[in-house]
């Protein structure tokens, strides 16, 4: 089962955190941390397989990391996992990326957050992987963008109307508001127009 997958640059910063047990906060920032030192102090010729930290539950458990021009892309699994299939999953994962942000780059996950963790939720749940088909994966992406397009005009609504009223041409701005027993007085407001 997979137990957490980090994302981080190669100073430490991590862009995508996803944890699929339980710790508490300054548990995850202390396994990230720990996390981004094992995996930088390797060399690139080594291989991608390393026992997870003493944070992430010891030698039961593996760290499987790939690493892409600025981006580590890192996936803490149990024994039950294989390593081989942890790295071509990783692979999918950022080759779908890469077909929905058309070549991905560390600000695609910055400015972007929602669509990637769309992504990833389309490849892994709860710590199961669901689809490791890229094509099935992207095609559930654009059946979404789809739906958010046209809801889109549902949604677009509020700043529609905001912009009709800041278009409407009236002739004279009224000064006086008369409601029943209540007169209103205008001030002048052309100065802010």
């Amino acid at each position: 089962m997979i137990q957490a997958i980090l994302v981080f640059n190669n100073h430490g910063k991590p862009r995508l955190v996803r944890f699929y047990q339980r710790f508490p906060e300054e548990i995850q920032q202390q396994i990230v941390r720990e996390t981004f030192h094992l995996v930088l102090k390797r060399d690139d010729n080594i291989c991608n397989f390393l026992e997870g930290g003493s944070l992430i539950g010891g030698p039961d458990y593996k760290l499987i990391y790939r690493h892409y021009a600025t981006l580590y892309f890192v996936f803490c699994v149990d024994s039950s996992e294989s390593e081989l299939g942890i790295l071509d999953l990783i692979q999918v994962f950022v080759e779908t990326l890469d077909k929905c942000f058309e070549n991905v780059c560390e600000l695609d996950l910055i400015f972007h957050m929602d669509k990637v963790h769309y992504i990833l939720q389309e490849v892994v749940m709860g710590g199961m992987v669901l689809e490791t088909n890229m094509n099935e994966i992207v095609a559930q992406i654009e059946a979404q963008n789809r739906l958010e397009k046209s809801e889109g005009g549902l949604s677009a609504a509020p700043a529609r109307a905001v912009s009709a009223v800041k278009n409407i041409n009236l002739p004279e701005i009224p000064r006086n508001i008369n409601i029943g027993d209540l007169n209103i007085k205008v001030p002048n407001l052309s100065q802010f127009v």
